[in-house]
């Protein structure tokens, strides 16, 4: 990805972004990407397959809240390895989407609607820092 003046971003030194209509995308290109650090660096991060419908509805849900959540899509044959990392951050299993708010697994698409038809999804986007209103 071309950047301009040459100078790439840290977050580009381990990941290849895309625009993807106002939410940052993200895709996996190597093995040394710091899982963990991503998850610290951002205060909303979605974790998915890459093309994933259900990575999808939760970003688009989290767009229209005016979150601009940091998606990362996986690739098939990094998945088990992102799996296996995720799991040493959150210290148990994931499955994907996989949704941290900050630096915390928060859930899947299961509790980000959950939370949003009973009215607590944004004050929990405040407390991890992805809304200021």
């Amino acid at each position: 990805m071309a950047v301009a003046g040459g100078v790439r971003s840290r977050l580009h030194n381990f990941l290849e972004g895309a625009d993807n209509g106002g939410g940052r995308r993200l895709v996996i290109t190597d093995s040394k990407t710091s899982l963990a650090k991503l998850v610290v660096e951002n205060a909303v991060i979605v974790f998915g397959r890459r093309g994933c419908c259900m990575c999808h509805v939760v970003n688009r849900l989290l767009l229209g809240h005016g979150v601009n959540p940091a998606v990362c899509e996986v690739d098939e044959e990094k998945e088990e390895a992102v799996l296996n990392e995720l799991s040493i951050v959150n210290g148990g299993g994931i499955q994907f989407p996989a949704v941290f708010m900050g630096g915390k697994l928060f859930g899947g698409l299961d509790r980000v609607m959950s939370t949003h038809i009973t009215g607590e999804l944004v004050p929990i986007l405040k407390e991890a820092g992805a809304l200021w209103l």
